[in-house]
């Protein structure tokens, strides 16, 4: 899903462009020449779109080191509140264990405690993940008593963190946080007194 901000450059600065380029023949084979002749006219349409309404874009970095999950490991009273905080409305059965298949729910809890991302955000983290619980053979689906449940995520928060040490993965993300401005900020200009 395109983030909010996205849309706000993409109904008023693209949209516009498109628009003022639009002819009666969209929908018809063109050569690759024509092409280049339109995209140039719309490219050129935007440049000028974002002179005159420009946008204030955020660029982010995120580095999984492994660090965060390191700090998490070192402290054992924060790692236990954190564990069982994370546990603590995951379904038992009769006898009071957990099944491993929420191994998964509940890294996704606990993962901002280890300064990782969550499940599904970071694709490369996904696989890391992924070929932890392989090596772990966690998706067995077992039944296990809650301090085996316990362990087993703290192996998992230590392979992770194992593999992220020797190999640290880096994300970096823009986003739109501002406004097109009708006309330029007076917020950095000196005062008239």
């Amino acid at each position: 899903m395109q983030p909010k901000s996205g849309f706000l450059v993409l109904d008023n600065i693209v949209e516009p462009a498109l628009q003022a380029c639009a002819g009666n023949d969209w929908h018809k084979p063109v050569s690759q020449e024509a092409f280049l002749l339109e995209f140039k006219k719309v490219a050129e349409l935007v440049a000028q779109h974002l002179k005159e309404q420009p946008v204030i874009v955020a660029h982010s970095e995120n580095t999984f080191d492994g660090s965060g999950v390191k700090r998490l490991l070192s402290n054992k009273f924060e790692l236990d509140k954190t564990l069982n905080a994370a546990i603590e409305n995951v379904p038992r059965d009769r006898n009071g264990k957990i099944s491993k298949e929420y191994i998964r729910l509940v890294l996704d809890v606990v993962a901002p405690a280890a300064g990782l991302p969550p499940i599904g955000a970071v694709d490369q983290m996904d696989k890391v993940v992924g070929e932890v619980f392989k090596m772990l053979s966690v998706d067995d689906g077992k039944q296990v008593k809650e301090d085996e449940f316990k362990k087993i995520l703290t192996e998992i928060l230590g392979s992770i963190m194992l593999q992220l040490e020797g190999n640290s993965i880096s994300v970096s993300t823009n986003s739109v946080v501002h406004e097109p401005l009708a006309s330029s900020s007076s917020l950095l200009l000196p005062s008239s007194q």
